[in-house]
C-alpha cells in the first residue's frame, strides 16, 4: 500500500500501544490518566491487584503537554512496545486535527513530544479525540485509530449527538512512524461513536466502543468480536455499563483469569469497573464498590486513561524517580 508522510513530521521514532506483539512479564499494573481538562499533563497510578490504585508522584504530573495549539494531554494511551519502550498518544486539544506522541524507557524520562496531524487531509475536521495504537502482528505494522467528526460526511446520526458532532473512528498504519498510509475510515456502526479500544480475551481480540448518541440518550459502552485488530467486527453487544450511567474511556486488564473493564462515569464524576469472570465477555458484573481509585470525589479525580501490565520493578522506579521536565 502506498505510504505518504503527514505534514510537519519530526525525526523517526518507533511506536506501539494497545495489543503489543507479546505481553511483558508483569507483576503489577499502571494506570495513565489525566485530571481536570488535561492542562497539566500525564498522571500515573499503580496497583498490584487491579483493584486498589495508588497515585504516584504525589499526584503530580509526569509530563507536561507541549504540542498542539491547546497544549492539552487528555485520554493518554500507553503500552509497552516490542522494543521494550513505552509509547504514548493523547488528545492534544478539543478542536484540533492532530494528536500527540512521545516515548519513554521508564515512564519518567520522555522523548521530545511530536504532533501528528492525522486528519490534516480531511478538510473541515472538527476534532481528533482519544487516539490509541495497536500492533498488528499479522501485518507487521502499527494501527493508530481515533474519533473524528467530518461535518456532512455521515447522514446517519446527524443531530443525534452532542451539538455539531457526529463521530466515526478513523485510522492510519505505519511500520516506522516516519511514513503513514492515508487516513481512512476504520469503524462506522451507523451512529456517532467514540473511545474505541481493544481488549484481548479468550485468545482473540475484541473492540470496545462508546455509543455517543444523545438523542435519545445512550452514552454506554458496547463490545464487538474482532477477527483481528483490522477487523472484521461482529455485531455490537447489549450495553455493558450500568443503564442510565453515561460512561466513556474504556480500558481493560486481564487480572488472573478475569477481565476487569474500567470506565469514566463522567457525569457522575467517578470511575467505575466491570468484571468478566474467567474472561467470559458475555457476563459482566459491576465491581465498582470493590475498586479504589485515587482522589475520587475531588476536582483532580482520574479521567479517561489506560491501564497496562508492567514489571513490578517499574513501579519502584516510578515511586523513587524525579520526572523529567521535557
Amino acid at each position: 500500500m502506498r505510504l505518504r508522510p503527514f505534514a510537519i513530521l519530526a525525526p523517526v521514532l518507533l511506536a506501539a500501544c494497545a495489543t503489543p506483539p507479546a505481553p511483558p512479564a508483569a507483576d503489577a499494573y499502571v494506570f495513565a490518566y489525566f485530571t481536570k481538562n488535561g492542562e497539566d499533563g500525564l498522571h500515573l497510578a499503580a496497583s498490584s491487584d487491579g483493584y486498589h490504585w495508588e497515585k504516584l508522584n504525589g499526584g503530580a504530573s509526569y509530563l507536561k503537554p507541549a504540542v498542539g495549539v491547546s497544549k492539552l494531554m487528555r485520554d493518554p494511551c500507553i503500552v509497552r512496545g516490542p522494543d521494550g519502550s513505552y509509547h504514548m498518544v493523547w488528545t492534544a486539544g478539543w478542536t484540533e486535527n492532530g494528536i500527540g506522541y512521545a516515548s519513554s524507557k521508564d515512564l519518567v524520562h520522555w522523548s521530545v513530544q511530536r504532533y501528528l496531524p492525522v486528519m490534516a487531509g480531511k478538510p473541515g475536521t472538527l476534532n481528533a479525540w482519544a487516539p490509541e495504537i495497536a500492533w498488528d502482528d499479522k501485518r507487521g505494522e502499527f494501527l493508530i485509530f481515533w474519533s473524528s467528526t467530518v461535518p456532512g460526511k455521515f447522514p446517519a446520526g446527524e443531530g443525534q449527538g452532542d451539538g455539531k458532532y457526529n463521530h466515526r473512528i478513523y485510522a492510519t498504519t505505519t511500520k516506522d512512524f516516519a511514513a503513514f498510509t492515508p487516513t481512512r475510515l476504520f469503524y462506522d456502526p451507523g451512529f456517532s461513536v467514540i473511545d474505541a479500544t481493544f481488549l484481548r480475551a479468550q485468545g482473540r481480540d475484541w473492540l470496545l466502543v462508546k455509543d455517543e448518541t444523545r438523542n435519545p440518550p445512550k452514552k454506554y459502552l458496547q463490545l464487538a468480536s474482532a477477527g483481528s485488530v483490522q477487523g472484521p467486527f461482529g455485531t455490537l453487544s447489549a450495553p455493558i455499563t450500568p443503564p442510565g450511567l453515561w460512561t466513556e474511556g474504556p480500558t481493560a486488564l486481564q487480572v488472573g483469569g478475569d477481565v476487569i473493564l474500567y470506565y469514566d462515569a463522567y457525569t457522575a464524576k467517578h470511575y467505575g469497573a466491570m468484571r468478566a469472570r474467567g474472561g467470559d465477555l458475555g457476563k459482566w458484573e459491576d465491581v465498582t464498590a470493590q475498586v479504589r481509585f485515587p482522589d475520587e470525589g475531588t476536582r483532580v479525580r482520574m479521567r479517561h486513561g489506560t491501564a497496562i501490565a508492567v514489571p513490578a520493578r517499574l513501579v519502584q522506579v516510578l515511586r523513587s524517580a524525579t520526572p523529567s521536565s521535557d
